[in-house]
């Protein structure tokens, strides 16, 4: 058999058939020609990005919260979903050395932490609440990309000796960078990092209240310990250091979609003026040197007599037209989803939906508001309560219904908790309710689960319960009242006068 050996030629030959097949099998996407020259063709690093774009993405988003309906909306919802009306709330669980809850120390648990949300204890201002607190760091997440707050200590902090402090993310300087700094370490956006990415320490521009403008470009910034921040954001790019307003896909679209509905809006109310323009007949007129103005205003029912020559030329725009209505929708539905939010919600839309398709869009939106529920949970709820529960413990301040204080030595005790987030009401509460009760009687969920995705403590609402059935046996009630007031329907009709009938058909 003979053997051919290639040549160079050949093998040259080979590889530029390959590389031109590989081009053209390469992905559209990827491709570089005059359709595309504008689009990048090599990734930019996430410090970049933020440095590039952070500063104007900012003041967009801020302006659109202000000017635009949809953005304040949008911002609206976050508020309303991610926090709601209780805010996220502490559920202690807890336990004794056998399993059980150790009922009172939970139960002064979660009292001393209401206590402490109070405005006067939990804010260094006095102003916020826990929950506002909750609130203004979501919307600052999501209108300006982050959120930072400063936890204070000692006299200035309050009766409780602690509190917190919200602040501007802006106030930290985002173009502030340093390749190296004392330790080995490095700056980026006004952070200071070790050289493994954990922050040390914030650099911000002030942090007085009384300082209302922003200075950039200057180097005077008040340094604080990284110990002392909570730093919230979402981070699209690994590497990301700060963060990006969540409107930011969105803000061009919307500004746009703003400024056409302005335009629509003047326009239609010209054209329901019906005005209009005098234009003399050929021939007749003032002279050219002349200058001769005819305005008339026009009133409903009132005809006028025009000077002779003159005749009326009507200008009667017909826009908006139409069209305004579906391309507004569409604009919206890609508004919608840039925000994570469903288009029926943010434009308050319900014509054309029915029951299968707005169960379907609630359940998938609702289920993003969970994710956001927990990465706050993370980023503020936990590390606050951590915080809280420590000096808390150590001051004595935690006090148990029958006298007593918590001891600072059961720290890891008392740090098992719970958050439960907002919950929303059923869309379809008999069928929901009814799918949840087969579930528990298929052994797929339970009772504290179900009152749990309601929204709800299953230790408040079994207290309630066991409340509710002593007061009635209490006031002499039947049994079998307080069965069937519980939720207990009898098997057979019950004849009037007599107590409704087990399974059996036996009276009870």
């Amino acid at each position: 058999m003979a053997v051919v050996t290639a040549t160079g030629p050949t093998i040259e030959r080979s590889r530029r058939i390959g590389m031109h097949l590989a081009r053209s099998a390469m992905m559209d996407s990827a491709r570089a020609d005059r359709l595309t020259a504008a689009w990048p063709t090599s990734p930019i690093p996430a410090d970049d990005i933020v440095r590039r774009n952070q500063r104007p993405l900012v003041a967009r988003s801020r302006e659109q919260a202000a000017n635009n309906d949809y953005g304040k909306a949008f911002l609206r919802m976050v508020s309303q979903n991610v926090v709601g009306p209780d805010g996220i709330r502490l559920q202690a669980q807890t336990r004794d050395d056998n399993g059980t809850l150790d009922t009172a120390a939970n139960d002064a648990l979660e009292s001393a932490w209401r206590e402490w949300g109070r405005r006067e204890n939990c804010d260094v201002a006095g102003k916020l609440s826990w929950r506002a607190i909750q609130a203004q760091a979501a919307v600052s997440a999501a209108r300006d990309g982050e959120f930072m707050i400063r936890m204070i200590y000692g006299a200035d902090a309050g009766p409780w000796g602690f509190s917190l402090q919200m602040l501007d993310p802006q106030r930290c300087p985002v173009d502030f960078d340093q390749d190296r700094v004392a330790g080995g370490g490095f700056i980026r956006h006004g952070i200071e990092f070790n050289i493994y990415g954990r922050a040390l320490a914030y650099y911000f521009t002030t942090t007085q209240e009384g300082e209302a403008d922003y200075h950039y470009g200057g180097r005077a910034y008040i340094r604080v310990p990284a110990d002392e921040i909570l730093h919230g954001f979402l981070p699209d790019l690994v590497g990301q250091k700060r963060g990006l307003p969540w409107m930011a896909t969105a803000l061009w679209r919307m500004h746009m979609l703003g400024g056409y509905e302005r335009s629509a809006l003047v326009n239609a109310r010209a054209s329901a003026a019906k005005g209009g323009f005098f234009q003399w007949r050929e021939g007749e007129g003032p002279e050219a040197d002349e200058d001769e103005e005819i305005e008339m205003e026009v009133e409903p029912g009132m005809y006028r007599e025009l000077p002779a020559g003159v005749e009326v030329v009507n200008s009667h725009p017909a826009y908006p037209t139409g069209e305004l209505a579906p391309f507004r929708k569409e604009m919206l539905r890609a508004i919608a989803s840039g925000l994570g939010v469903s288009y029926n919600g943010l434009a308050n839309d319900l014509e054309g939906v029915n029951y299968s398709s707005i169960r379907q869009g609630a359940l998938d939106e609702r289920e993003h508001w969970k994710e956001l529920q927990e990465w706050l949970i993370e980023a503020l709820a936990e590390p606050v309560f951590m915080r809280w529960l420590r000096l808390s413990l150590l001051s004595g301040k935690i006090v148990l219904a029958k006298g007593g204080r918590l001891k600072p030595e059961r720290l890891d005790k008392y740090t098992a908790v719970a958050w439960q987030g907002r919950r929303w009401a059923w869309i379809d509460p008999s069928a929901d309710v009814k799918a949840a009760i087969d579930g528990k009687a298929a052994g797929l969920s339970t009772s504290s689960q179900f009152i749990r995705d309601s929204g709800r403590d299953p230790q408040d609402v079994f207290r309630e319960l066991a409340a509710d059935i002593q007061m009635m046996t209490a006031a002499g009630l039947p049994q079998w009242f307080i069965e069937q007031a519980l939720g207990k329907k009898p098997a057979a009709p019950a004849k009037p006068g007599e107590p409704p009938a087990d399974t059996q058909g036996n009276p009870q």
